[in-house]
């Protein structure tokens, strides 16, 4: 009996932990890490599976307010985004944020000039549905960036 409750005990703490992780909001750290899975993903299987993961709201790439989209360096137009398809063929390069900011062109010079680095902007968190501070992972592979970013409190 006594080992049938420490076994229960530690699936419930096994359990608890998980939850919390899963609730637990994204960082920094998470941010990299998604941008570099993606990266991986698409040197090893190229630019067109990358898009299908990415458009197919892939777990690996889209979890919680923190995903991955890609944007085209050379023209600006986003080629997949997994939260908002609309914008997917959309050149919103000089469109700003709720403050102004034109962010994209940002995102674009970054990852041309530095090739990766963190871009910050005002953006819808799919959560909440409000506009809040975004931070962004940018990591350019190729004639692609790929952007992960999560929300600051």
């Amino acid at each position: 009996m006594k080992r049938l409750m420490n076994t229960a005990l530690l699936c419930l703490g096994m359990a608890a932990a998980a939850a919390a992780s899963a609730n637990s909001e994204p960082t920094e750290k998470d941010a990299i890490a998604m941008a570099e899975r993606g990266a991986a993903f698409m040197k090893a299987n190229g630019k067109e599976e990358m898009m299908k993961k990415i458009s197919g709201k892939d777990p690996e790439f889209l979890q919680g307010s923190l995903y991955v989209d890609m944007r085209d360096i050379n023209t600006g137009i986003v080629l997949a985004h997994p939260v908002n398809p609309a914008i997917v063929g959309k050149d919103l390069t000089d469109v700003p944020d709720a403050n102004g900011k034109k962010y994209r062109r940002e995102i674009i010079e970054l990852a041309a000039k530095k090739g990766k680095g963190w871009v910050d902007y005002m953006y819808k968190n799919p959560t909440t549905g409000k506009i809040e501070p975004k931070t962004t992972y940018i990591l350019r592979v190729g004639d692609v960036v790929l952007e992960a970013g999560i929300y600051k409190k």
